[in-house]
């Protein structure tokens, strides 16, 4: 394990947040420094104040080969190394490091007989990264490296040489040498506002976040760079790189590298421009997605879509008309994603969304709306705010899936999206019907933060009819007959869920 410089350790130290309103304690949590757990007593559990991640000083300390001594008369906690000292007092906001006088946002307090400070502090004091998991309620800390060579210290630590790339899948570091337990990332894409990572092999993520500069940070435990990776995407002497993103404005970069050689792990950091929020999606399919679409993302100006004007049906006397929404998705400087043969997705959208609608528009009492009829492109906000404007009774989108060019896995199969609750018995109905119209594997119903999912106020549900990138699906979905299929099996659905 590595050490903290003596002035960096004080002033994670410093880290411990003082007593105040809004406390929330967990049963167990965890602190993670460098890939290890450090272990904690139940009394010396993480703590949340005032939105402030506060740890136990003596903890981190001494696992670090620090000494700590208390003076329980005046309350205060003197960190020791190499005749360096660090003086924290309880319920203070100054202290003292090296004799200089350090002020912190909030102060030390007890617990109990534990000492806690505050953990922004460190990362913004000390250079340490520092991040929080609220769901596995984990605090995550990596010592500081020296800048070599040029490299991102956030993102990479001194790593052995490395050699030419080998046969076997691992890119010839010392660190996959021999050892078959090493999956590898095959690819890197960002798309859709979702990082998608290509993968061979079984692994396990860990996703925190960092607040003082707002980023999301992937961890692949035991995981090297593939030969595939290496032939997709450019990575440096540092083992180390960067992935273009464009037309997310709330994305600035993706960063990729060989974090540590032991174990092997590899980082991917999204820097972001803002703080979002993510949703993870791993199925160990060879997928691993980071959904950033939990919050609305305003994509670049565009010309407002050809959608129709709609007034409200004419009464019919029938107050039990429902209103469906079909939107195609993509569409216009939006081609969604391309297909082996270099097909793209919004052509294959529009068409089947378009025969959804011809069928629905034979059924007396329902009122077919359509988010698109040509090759334009409403904005994700455009699309659900037509659905919420007409108060829509159901709302379906048309998509295909894809994943990286290069990717070693090859997904095909029929998925279909859901994201309130109050959508999954549509999901349910309508995937029954879609999965057996395909004929391709049926991937299930899952949940995920899609805008168009989240942000409508009716039942919502996202179709992923086939994936593109397989050949078989491809050849499938661009033909008139399987979109005929698709359309019977979604109205069948959408009846059903009506009890028509």
């Amino acid at each position: 394990m590595k050490k903290f410089g003596f002035l960096a350790l004080l002033l994670l130290l410093l880290v411990l947040v003082h007593p105040g309103t809004g406390y929330a304690g967990s049963a167990e949590t965890h602190i993670n420094l460098d890939g290890n757990d450090l272990k904690i007593s139940k009394e010396a559990q993480v703590q949340i104040v005032n939105g402030s991640v506060m740890v136990p000083l003596r903890v981190v300390a001494e696992q670090l080969g620090y000494t700590v001594k208390w003076d329980n008369v005046t309350k205060t906690a003197i960190i020791e190394q190499k005749g360096t000292t660090l003086k924290l007092i309880v319920d203070n906001t100054m202290a003292e490091a090296s004799g200089k006088q350090v002020k912190l946002d909030n102060p030390p307090f007890l617990s109990g007989s534990t000492t806690l400070v505050p953990l922004r502090f460190v990362g913004e004091q000390t250079g340490t990264t520092v991040g929080w998991d609220n769901v596995t309620k984990t605090v995550y800390l990596t010592s500081p490296v020296p800048e070599i060579g040029g490299s991102d210290p956030e993102i990479t630590v001194p790593q052995p040489t490395p050699t030419a790339p080998s046969d076997n899948g691992s890119n010839g570091n010392t660190a996959n040498e021999g050892n078959s337990s090493v999956a590898t990332v095959t690819n890197l894409s960002f798309i859709d506002n979702q990082l998608v990572i290509a993968v061979n092999g079984s692994i396990k993520p860990t996703v925190f976040t960092m607040t003082d500069k707002d980023r999301i940070v992937v961890d692949l435990p035991n995981t090297g760079f593939g030969t595939e990776f290496h032939q997709n995407l450019s990575v440096g002497k540092n083992q180390s790189g960067q992935l273009t993103v464009t037309d997310y404005p709330n994305v600035s970069a993706v960063r990729y590298s060989l974090f540590s050689s032991s174990p092997s792990t590899i980082r991917i950091v999204i820097d972001l421009n803002s703080a979002n929020s993510y949703s993870l999606i791993n199925a160990n399919d060879g997928l691993i997605i980071v959904d950033l679409n939990g919050t609305s993302v305003t994509l670049p100006e565009t010309t407002l879509p050809e959608v129709p004007v709609i007034t409200p049906p004419l009464s019919t006397g029938n107050t039990d008309k429902k209103i469906i929404v079909i939107d195609a998705g993509h569409g216009g400087k939006d081609p969604g994603s391309s297909s082996v043969n270099k097909l793209k997705e919004k052509d294959f959208t529009l068409p089947t969304a378009l025969k959804i609608a011809e069928l629905l528009k034979k059924e007396p009492n329902i009122e077919v709306i359509l988010t698109r009829s040509g090759d334009t492109y409403p904005t994700l906000q455009d699309r659900s705010n037509l659905a919420n404007n007409v108060k829509a009774d159901l709302f379906i989108s048309v998509h295909a899936n894809s994943i990286p060019a290069g990717s070693k896995s090859n997904p095909s199969g029929t998925e279909t999206y859901y994201t309130r609750n109050d959508s999954l018995l549509f999901a349910q109905t309508v995937h029954k019907y879609l999965a057996v119209a395909t004929g391709l594997q049926d991937r299930g119903v899952r949940q995920a933060n899609y805008h168009v999912t989240r942000e409508t106020k009716m039942p919502a549900i996202l179709l992923e009819c086939g994936y593109l990138s397989n050949t078989k699906d491809e050849a499938l979905l661009f033909t008139p007959d399987i979109q005929n299929k698709i359309a019977e099996a979604v109205v069948l659905g959408i009846k059903e869920y009506l009890g028509r």
